[in-house]
């Protein structure tokens, strides 16, 4: 045995090792100091938090968390990454999201770090026949393209065939993906306009003639902007993917060929350990798919990660560039092959130049400068991301099985299994977001009335009559646009009048609690002057529990004398007479302020 020399680094080596009951019943002594008698598990669970899907997040992991053997990095089942090398040899591939006919920002993205272009094909994005134009200058074999043409797969994957031929790219030259994915389209209009019978030629020929081009793309955005969960998202992507194989299989390919044909994209979300489980999940799920169709040789699952849209605002959009740097850091610490970071002023329209550059350089920044890359699977090892990828494994293999019952899915989705469940998760979810519970930074946490709103030209219209689309922001975003039409009609925002009782160290946290509320529903918070000076017509008190009992009652009595036709009060519901409603943390933020609004007559 090598004995190591001291060399007084050995820090707590002298300490024996702290059992893991000494920890639970140092955590029940601390909460017994805030009123929970509880002690051992309890007192753990006390701190754990539930996610969706029945998820659990423990508030310590330890080796005892033992969750399966991820295997060796481009082994599978590839739960730490689809290659040997993971993205050490130039990071992943930079592909940047394209929906107008504009060279000129093509051009401009693949000189300043894109490596790759996802263009929205057909309807109102790019015309079919415009992609000459588009891509004109573009090297062809240096930069790979992913089509999203809806309907118009057949007719925009012949135009880049043809592109090919006449720019005389080779066949083995030729990379990207055609993006047929005709129960994604499904999924977003309700319609099965086209079928896997009329892509399995495409499929056939990318298979024979072009292998560095897959046909497919297992899109799950649509799952994801409909308010699905991660388990829902991953459960959608197998169960799509599997119809894939078995239309591909009968149409004549191997099972190993028709795998080959497919690209997953997955949301990439600003929390940052699920979307790396999710990645690191989709790609172990997938491992168990090939091996039980028989084709174990099949390799990984190709990963297209897309900073999530749902999670974007319109208000104070540049928190957004926040929300996607960390979501970009998770699809790479995930092993993304294919990362697109959205502007952040996408909700707003077709981004501008600036915004454009600053999503590439995201993803630069990550790999040049913070060296991301160059460490294969980060987070692999980590006790939590491992235990947390086991979890949403399972929970995302039971939905799939669920799909798998009712028929496959596409007979989901015309039946309104999966819509049904999507609409339950997001209206869980709605719930936390209308109570605060999730905050939106810049929305219902920290609002600015006094932003200048950001300007862009419309976007086009994407497809609709499936599934819906939702966004974190919309309840707050319905009550904003209500406050700016009234400051439009009348030149002042709805107001209403904070009434500090007390000294700062009494009322602070309660002022700063109701300012920031009242702001997230177009709310001006008046704290200066007396009520009568304020210009509003409804109050609320701001103080400690004990001023409450002293003062609370008094000092309603004085603002309805002063004329507050509405007196509220930040704290618990109690029995203060004069007091009409009570502000607490948990309270249904949404209702409360579209009730104000309706008071104060803001329509």
């Amino acid at each position: 045995m090598t004995v190591l020399p001291d060399d007084g680094l050995s820090l707590a080596s002298e300490f024996p090792d702290a059992p893991h009951e000494q920890w639970q019943h140092l955590v029940a002594g601390v909460l017994r100091k805030s009123g929970k008698d509880v002690s051992g598990d309890a007192a753990e669970d006390a701190l754990s938090t539930l996610l969706e899907d029945g998820l659990d997040v423990r508030p310590l992991y330890t080796a005892r968390e033992a969750a399966p053997d991820a295997g060796l990095p481009g082994f599978a089942p590839f739960v730490r990454g689809a290659r040997p090398e993971g993205n050490t040899a130039g990071g992943w591939d930079v592909r940047q999201h394209h929906l107008a006919a504009d060279n000129e920002a093509v051009l401009t993205d693949l000189e300043n770090g894109v490596t790759s272009l996802w263009l929205g094909v057909g309807g109102t994005g790019v015309p079919v026949s415009s992609l000459d134009q588009v891509l004109d200058g573009v090297y062809l074999d240096l930069a790979p393209v992913a089509l999203d043409a809806g309907e118009e797969t057949a007719a925009a994957a012949e135009r880049l065939f043809r592109l090919y031929e006449e720019r005389g790219v080779g066949d083995d030259a030729a990379r990207g993906t055609l993006g047929a994915d005709p129960l994604g389209h499904l999924a977003r209009t309700g319609r099965l306009s086209y079928d896997l019978a009329s892509v399995a030629g495409l499929a056939r020929r990318c298979a024979d003639r072009h292998p560095g081009l897959r046909a497919l793309t297992v899109d799950t955005l649509p799952y994801h902007e409909a308010g699905g969960s991660a388990a829902q998202e991953l459960g959608s992507s197998l169960a799509t993917g599997v119809a894939y194989l078995r239309g591909l299989t009968g149409a004549g390919l191997s099972v190993a060929e028709a795998c080959g044909q497919l690209e997953f994209r997955y949301a990439a979300t600003a929390d940052q350990f699920l979307t790396i489980a999710k990645l690191r999940a989709a790609r172990r799920l997938w491992a168990r798919v090939t091996e039980a169709c028989g084709a174990p040789e099949a390799g990984a699952q190709r990963q297209h990660a897309v900073t999530s849209p749902v999670m974007m605002t319109r208000r104070d959009p540049w928190v957004n560039m926040l929300r996607t740097t960390v979501a970009t850091l998770a699809a790479g610490v995930g092993g993304a092959d294919s990362v697109t970071v959205l502007p952040f002023d996408e909700a707003l329209g077709l981004p501008d130049a600036f915004a454009r550059r600053i999503a590439r350089n995201t993803s630069t920044v990550l790999i040049e400068e913070s060296h991301l890359s160059r460490v294969i699977d980060p987070a692999g090892g980590s006790w939590y991301v491992e235990r947390l990828t086991d979890e949403l494994a399972h929970a995302a293999w039971e939905f799939f099985q669920e799909i798998e019952r009712a028929g496959g899915q596409e007979a989901a989705l015309r039946a309104g299994t999966i819509g049904e469940r999507l609409a339950a998760t997001w209206a869980a979810r709605s719930a936390k977001l209308a109570t605060r519970r999730e905050p939106i930074t810049g929305v219902s946490e920290f609002p600015d009335l006094t932003e200048k709103p950001v300007r862009r030209a419309p976007a086009p219209v994407r497809p609709a009559g499936g599934l819906p689309r939702v966004r974190r922001d919309e309840a707050f975003e319905a009550l904003r646009a209500r406050s700016d039409a009234h400051l439009a009609a009348t030149g002042a925002r709805p107001r209403i009048h904070l009434a500090a009782l007390g000294p700062a160290a009494a009322h602070s946290a309660r002022l700063a609690f109701a300012t920031n509320l009242f702001q997230a529903g177009g709310i001006e918070a008046v704290t200066e002057g007396t009520f009568e000076e304020s210009g509003a017509r409804e109050a609320c008190l701001c103080s400690s529990d004990a001023l409450y009992e002293e003062q609370a009652a008094t000092a309603a009595a004085e603002l309805r004398a002063a004329g507050a036709e509405h007196v509220l009060l930040a704290g618990r519901p109690g029995a203060y007479p004069g007091v009409d409603t009570y502000l607490f943390a948990g309270c249904d933020a949404v209702a409360l302020l579209s009730t104000a609004l309706d008071r104060m007559g803001v329509s």
